[in-house]
């Protein structure tokens, strides 16, 4: 199937988009952040194996399964290691600042196809379009 639109100048602007991000002085503590993360296999391995037991434990819970005290404190004692390392907590916190600016970027464009035309802040429905301009009347106004 072929596009219907010329997508010549949307990956323009999407380069122009992927600059304007990794320009921002902030963006390379925050790259930083999560290449630390990625470059410490152990960290990598424990955060799998968390990801994974506690994925087996909600899956137990969804079948109605009784979860035992000790598998529930092993996850326990797995989490609060995890949590405890400097390098997963950064990691944890980049994943989710990358998370919500792919979030907002992604609401605009849904936003944009929703209605034919580029969003302004007053389209959405939330006092934010989420990139901080308010779209609401405020007394002042």
């Amino acid at each position: 199937m072929n596009p219907t639109l010329n997508l010549e100048p949307i990956a323009a602007q999407t380069n122009e988009l992927c600059r304007a991000i990794v320009t921002q002085p902030e963006f390379s503590g925050l790259h930083k952040r999560l290449d630390s993360f990625l470059q410490d296999e152990k960290l990598k391995f424990d955060y799998q194996m968390l990801n994974d037991r506690g994925a087996l434990l909600q899956q137990k819970q969804q079948y109605g399964m009784e979860l035992g005290a000790e598998e529930v404190e092993q996850f326990e004692a797995l989490r609060k290691e995890f949590l405890g390392n400097p390098v997963a907590q950064d990691f944890l916190s980049a994943q989710e600042e990358v998370q919500q600016l792919q979030d907002r970027i992604h609401q605009h464009l849904a936003k944009a196809f929703e209605l034919g035309r580029v969003p302004q802040s007053g389209d959405f429905d939330t006092c934010s379009d989420g990139f901080g301009h308010c779209g609401c009347a405020t007394a002042d106004s």
